[in-house]
């Protein structure tokens, strides 16, 4: 999909798939329309159950949350739910729902009448229970549009405005594939793209590779993986893109420390990456979610749209609570909007 095939119409429309129905996904959604934070620009195009967007807008009200859109005023697709949900519980028809409105969504994209894609958490076993083996929303986007896609989370620091970038190598796999799963290929890959995406704020970027094992092997005394993998790819990548500081493998445990600072106002320095490549999901996500957990946006870069989500899951255990904070999902949407424009 190009840009130049949208309308105008469609260039300002962000389409947004609301998760799975048992979780915050539609609360945060009408959370984040009415935040002066977000965008003015956009034109939200929601697909979900129009019947529990206008319960949940209903409910939200008499909660005393009242600077939210009015249900009748947003263009909505309506796919309607089969059953009744209760909050905090998911089942096969939840996960079978989210799934439809997810798979809606992508279509309307591919079919070039929006700009960007937004999705509210899923429940994985949700999924699962509806028969639907997929790891995440990230790998059946990558199968509905048959592209290689990576997850890449990033944010904009509220203190200094330093953007903050982390990019996994893997994503959700267990521990004891990821060894057989990072090769040559693979990282060279990832190097690559968080390079490029990072490009599209600095010309000169810096980046980081985190370690794998403590103390990034400690000079193969713990673990050999460092220096028969992950050097050798490194000095082969540098000769590539001799413009570009890359460091590391950095032990993993002080990789994100100057990140920490420049989140937090302190004066952006030399030894401040651009951004950061991580080898495997909590490596990354760990440190991701202690520094910037409200601001923090999970994109997927490879598909042939933008697509962000916020970098929570369905909190399930405050679901039909209406507490659950927005700013994640603001964030998400203002991030779709800048990303594809």
């Amino acid at each position: 999909m190009q840009k130049s095939q949208l309308t105008k119409e469609h260039r300002t429309t962000l389409i947004i798939s609301l998760g799975d129905p048992a979780g915050i996904g539609t609360e945060i959604t009408l959370k984040a329309l009415g935040s002066k934070s977000l965008n003015k620009n956009i034109k939200p195009l929601l697909v979900g159950c129009k019947n529990n967007i206008h319960e949940t807008y209903s409910k939200l009200m008499k909660h005393g949350i009242d600077n939210i859109p009015d249900p009748n005023k947003l263009h909505i697709i309506d796919i309607p739910l089969e059953n009744k949900v209760i909050p905090g519980i998911v089942d096969e028809y939840t996960g079978s729902a989210s799934f439809k409105w997810l798979l809606n969504a992508t279509n309307i994209l591919l079919e070039g009448k929006a700009n960007a894609l937004v999705t509210a958490p899923i429940s994985k076993i949700a999924w699962h229970k509806a028969g639907h083996k997929f790891a995440g929303q990230t790998e059946l986007l990558g199968k509905l549009t048959n592209k290689k896609t990576s997850m890449l989370f990033t944010a904009i620091s509220p203190n200094n405005g330093w953007r903050f970038n982390t990019l996994l190598a893997t994503t959700h796999i267990p521990l004891n594939k990821i060894n057989d799963t990072l090769t040559k290929e693979l990282i060279r890959h990832k190097l690559d793209t968080l390079l490029n995406f990072c490009r599209k704020f600095k010309e000169k970027p810096s980046i980081q590779i985190a370690g794998l094992n403590p103390h990034a092997g400690e000079e193969g005394k713990i673990g050999m993986e460092e220096q028969n993998l992950i050097i050798p790819i490194l000095n082969e990548w540098k000769l590539d893109n001799p413009d570009i500081k890359i460091i590391g493998p950095i032990p993993p445990d002080t990789c994100w420390i100057s990140s920490v600072n420049a989140w937090n106002g302190a004066s952006i320095k030399n030894n401040t990456p651009d951004g950061i490549l991580a080898l495997y999901h909590d490596q990354g996500l760990i440190p991701v979610k202690l520094i910037a957990f409200d601001e923090a946006v999970n994109t997927t870069l490879g598909l042939p749209f933008v697509r962000t989500s916020p970098d929570h899951g369905t909190a399930l255990d405050i679901a039909g609570m209406f507490k659950a904070r927005e700013k994640s999902m603001v964030a998400a949407m203002n991030n779709a909007w800048l990303l594809s424009q």
